[in-house]
C-alpha cells in the first residue's frame, strides 16, 4: 500500500491519473485489482476458520502466486525514480517465500 501512495509522487503519475492514462483505466481493471488486493486480507481471516490442510494449501498457492507478481513488480519497476517500488516489491518477496516454506513445513493433520 505504501508503495502505491509514494508512486503517486513520481513523475507524470498525477497527470495520468487525472488524464485517465494510467493501468487501472477501466471498471473491470478496477474491479480486478481490488479482488487480488483482498486475497492476503481474507487469507488472514480464512486461516482462523479453515481446517489446516487447506489453509496450508491456500498458503502455498498464494504464497507462490504473489511472490511471481512481486518479482515481476520488482523487475519491471527498476529504475531511478522506482527504486523505493523494487524495494517494496524484494521485501513482499521474502515474506511471501517464508509464507510458502513455512506452511510447506507444517505438520501433516
Amino acid at each position: 500500500m505504501y508503495g502505491d501512495y509514494f508512486e503517486l509522487y513520481t513523475p507524470g503519475k498525477a497527470k495520468g491519473l487525472v488524464e485517465g492514462s494510467n493501468l487501472l483505466d477501466s471498471p473491470m481493471k478496477l474491479f480486478f485489482a481490488s479482488v487480488v488486493l483482498a486475497i492476503p486480507a481474507v487469507m488472514v481471516f480464512l486461516s482462523l476458520i479453515l481446517k489446516p490442510s487447506v489453509n496450508r494449501l491456500l498458503n502455498i498457492i498464494f504464497g507462490i502466486f504473489f511472490t511471481g507478481v512481486m518479482i515481476l513488480i520488482g523487475i519491471s519497476s527498476f529504475s531511478d525514480w522506482y527504486l523505493f517500488y523494487t524495494f517494496l516489491a524484494a521485501l513482499e518477496c521474502m515474506i511471501t517465500i517464508l509464507i510458502v516454506k513455512y506452511a510447506w513445513q507444517w505438520k501433516k493433520v
